[in-house]
């Protein structure tokens, strides 16, 4: 296994400040405590023959990997050495009671502003396997990312028999020529459309397929007879991927933070957002073999200017052999194989064992029916080029951020009025044939707002997600919820029948998960309990669809007891004063921000 990467920078005063945080939260927490520092500054890089600057964690691309046990508690002090404000999100950790700590932007908290820290408390409680952490402002986390290895409780072992000798992260993410931000800002700006990746990453390397990248090509050593547990981490910003390894069969056992039904696959699809568990045998004639990722299209097939670029790692085994090139996966699907994502999706079951039970709620209190669309805005920005820009919704409203305000978390704390409403519909505004392309103005035109869902403590809630067609544009949504886990109960294709379709629901191993995707011209239900008290984000995964307000978010009241109650917020929160779309340099010989 690897070592846990440490990284600490901080002074006498600051882990003095941690050891009595540490004392006081002694009696809140079961695990260990650990601690790290995250420095977040510009460096530069250089892929696929170009050089540029972009904003890392610790100057590494991907970031620093915090490896830690079940039930433990992490301190994250955040430096921002870079020129504009962003936040941090720990993705797929619940936070119990804590949404202080979740991160994202003018959600929970403002921006970490330039020259500033924050000290995150990462709460562990059930998770257990792969997740990870990432910033949740605009599109920086293209750049700022890492992984969380969560691994067995203390005195326990992995639920397969079949258990790994090492392990492995592998992190998939996006790559940009141009100033990610500059490009997204600009572009929001205009009203057109958003940049669409240059390239993907293996661990920060794109592959020997790529231009200049043939010595930089992520390898891996393997040992002939060892069993590798591979983390692999979706980080893309708009793409969804299949994966493969040549020559070798994979078992997925785990699914963002939790056990699964192990699946036996020669492939895997992943959703930006979801991180495996996956195990290979490393059984094959001593070589070398490409470890591949392709992207997955779930879009009309009409539509072709997505990143076609194949993205490769090395398996290469230490014993001697006669050199061949790298074989390549035969099993990875084509761009638009739907068929295969689908069939590698219905295969998904949680483990639901005595030793990793599930609860999935019965007696439904609370019944949503959500209809996930894109959509057209007037344009009224200074810079619009054209008269209308793409946009959208859920149930018809495109959520618009609290900028430079304060945000949703403290305006409910403190009993704000003017920075949200909690009027966010249970059901869409009007009735369709959501499969059915179209382009009438009714349908198409959207309105914003800033409009949340109230939950009582303990309300047992479904949501169906309904896909759309609107404009041609129907594609999965990977949904996520910040603060909670949730039930996949079914998901299917066409318009959700509301008498027939739960039928079909499985109450008896769903997918536990915080990303799944609704299908494509498809529905997805899924269940949970409100019994996490806070503010918690909803949102599609596509930092596209996000950025053009596929948003909302839940406020789940006290539960009348202070274990059942949100927790007080920390003595500092970063102010709102630093704006959303603005990138700020400090101007070192006048010693002000300066806002260009």
């Amino acid at each position: 296994m690897k070592p846990q990467k440490n990284c600490l920078l901080a002074t006498p005063e600051f882990l003095g400040f941690l050891f009595l945080i540490a004392q006081f939260t002694s009696l809140l927490v079961q695990g260990d405590v650990h601690y790290y520092d995250f420095v977040v500054r510009e460096k530069e890089f250089t892929k696929l023959c170009v050089t540029k600057s972009i904003l890392v964690v610790n100057d590494s691309f991907p970031g620093p990997e915090i490896r830690v046990h079940k039930g433990d508690t992490v301190f994250v002090n955040v430096h921002n050495q870079g020129y504009y404000g962003f936040t941090i999100h720990w993705h797929g950790i619940k936070q119990p009671r804590n949404p202080w700590s979740d991160g994202p932007e003018y959600i929970t908290q403002c921006p970490i502003a330039p020259g500033t820290n924050f000290t995150y408390e990462v709460q562990l409680s059930d998770e257990e396997g792969t997740l990870w952490w990432h910033a949740h402002s605009d599109w920086t986390r293209a750049t700022v990312h890492g992984a969380i290895v969560i691994l067995p409780a203390v005195g326990t072992t992995f639920p397969f028999p079949q258990q790994p000798d090492e392990d492995e992260t592998l992190i998939i993410a996006s790559w940009y020529f141009g100033d990610i931000k500059e490009l997204v800002d600009v572009a929001m700006e205009v009203g057109g459309d958003l940049p669409h990746s240059d390239a993907y990453t293996i661990n920060g390397e794109p592959g020997d397929l790529c231009e200049c990248s043939k010595e930089t090509t992520y390898r891996r050593m393997v040992d002939y007879g060892k069993t590798y547990l591979l983390r692999i981490v979706n980080a893309n910003i708009n793409a969804e991927h299949f994966f493969a390894v040549g020559g070798h069969n994979l078992t997925v056992v785990g699914l963002d933070g939790a056990y699964i039904k192990p699946i036996n696959t020669g492939y895997i699809v992943i959703s930006p957002g979801q991180a495996m568990d996956v195990l290979l045998e490393a059984n094959q004639a001593p070589g070398q073999y490409y470890m591949a990722g392709r992207q997955y299209s779930s879009e009309d097939a009409a539509v072709v200017d997505f990143d076609h670029v194949n993205v490769t790692a090395i398996l290469a085994y230490t014993s001697n052999y006669t050199y061949k090139p790298p074989l390549y996966p035969t099993t990875l699907p084509m761009y638009l194989d739907y068929p295969a994502a689908v069939e590698f999706i219905l295969r998904i079951k949680s483990l639901a064992t005595p030793e990793y039970p599930i609860s999935v709620p019965l007696n439904v209190t609370t019944s949503m029916f959500i209809v996930v669309s894109m959509n057209e805005l007037t344009c009224k920005h200074s810079g619009c080029k054209t008269d209308m820009e793409m946009t959208s919704s859920l149930n018809n409203i495109s959520f618009a951020f609290p900028l430079n305000t304060t945000d949703v978390l403290q305006a409910y704390y403190r009993n704000i009025s003017g920075v949200y409403t909690t009027d966010f519909p249970d059901q869409p505004t009007q009735y369709y044939n959501f499969t059915d392309e179209t382009f009438e103005e009714d349908i198409l035109f959207t309105v914003q707002g800033t409009k949340v869902k109230m939950l009582d403590y303990n309300e047992t809630v479904q949501i169906v997600f309904q896909g759309t067609d609107v404009m041609k544009s129907s594609v999965n949504h990977p949904m996520h919820m910040h603060g909670y886990s949730f039930y996949v109960v079914g998901f299917g294709f066409g318009n959700y029948d509301n008498e027939t379709d739960p039928q079909g629901f499985n109450l008896v191993d769903p997918p536990q998960v915080v990303t799944f995707g609704v299908p494509k011209n498809g529905w997805l239900a899924i269940r949970f309990t409100a019994n996490n008290p806070g503010v918690w984000f909803w949102h599609c995964h596509f930092e596209r669809h996000l950025s053009w307000g596929m948003n909302t978010a839940f406020i789940v009241k006290d539960g009348g007891t202070v274990e059942t109650s949100m927790r007080q917020p920390p003595t500092y929160m970063p102010p709102c004063n630093v704006q959303f779309n603005s990138r700020i340099k400090i101007n070192s010989t006048e010693g002000v921000n300066k806002i260009i």
